[in-house]
């Protein structure tokens, strides 16, 4: 039984007070609650220290939006796996459709980012995704193949452990629009037919693969319980608390 996982990507969104304000307003939310998933948030980074010092003692998990895979050097605006760790990081968004979309970065790029995250002692979400016109042209299951293949290239078997893989349609972020559950769970279930391919079943099988689109409260139970989606990366519903634990109720 893979747990869920519920991950808040809070984008460029809360300074040091906001920060304060939201992990307080998640931590009395989840007071006295009984949930049976893992909650991460991954805060921007100026605000990644504090809320490490925030969460000490509960069970959120402290996650950082981007790093770059180089250790160190002249990357002018750039962060290293090392400076993640030094400030409490345990996982890292890798690959996702802005960073793709909006800054260019290629398949090639976000396996090496993969790769260097795990080399560290990281533990990648890794997005794959399908914009509109390539799901209106037919070529979905291409894309997610090829995310798959060049995006875990050199990812060996013990590593897949730590990988986190959200699937998240381009054209239900941020629009209001959701795959319907069937949509969702047909490129789930597609998803970890390609992990079998590559890393076997046993691996597969054991493999999270969340689901990322305008998820809420109100829609989250019927697209968790289909038999393949493990969890949430969630976009603007994280940044109110009761919203962001309301996912996972």
């Amino acid at each position: 039984m893979r747990t869920k996982v519920i991950a808040g990507n809070w984008k460029m969104n809360n300074d040091l007070n906001g920060t304060i304000e939201l992990i307080s307003g998640i931590k009395a939310e989840l007071a006295n609650k009984n949930i049976d998933a893992k909650l991460i948030v991954c805060p921007p980074f100026t605000s990644l220290e504090t809320a490490r010092e925030l969460l000490k003692g509960s069970s959120v998990g402290l996650g950082a939006q981007n790093m770059y895979f180089e250790e160190s050097g002249a990357y002018t605006g750039e962060i290293s796996a090392s400076m993640l760790k030094s400030v409490g990081v345990e996982f890292v968004i890798l690959g996702h459709s802005e960073r793709r979309t909006i800054f260019g970065e290629s398949d090639e790029t976000i396996n090496k980012k993969v790769k260097k995250a795990l080399a560290s002692g990281l533990k990648p979400i890794f997005c794959i995704g399908e914009t509109l016109e390539e799901r209106e042209t037919g070529v979905t299951f291409d894309v997610i193949k090829r995310q798959v293949e060049k995006g875990l290239a050199g990812v060996s078997l013990s590593e897949m452990s730590d990988v986190i893989i959200a699937y998240e349609p381009v054209w239900a972020i941020g629009t209001g629009k959701v795959a319907s559950p069937a949509q969702a769970q047909e490129v789930h279930a597609f998803i970890r037919g390609e992990l079998v391919k590559h890393f076997g079943s046993e691996t597969a099988e054991k493999t999270i693969i969340q689901y990322g689109g305008s998820v809420k409260p109100d829609n989250a139970r019927e697209l968790l319980g289909q038999p393949d989606i493990d969890g949430a990366l969630v976009g603007g519903a994280c940044l109110k608390a009761d919203s962001f634990v309301g996912i996972a109720l």
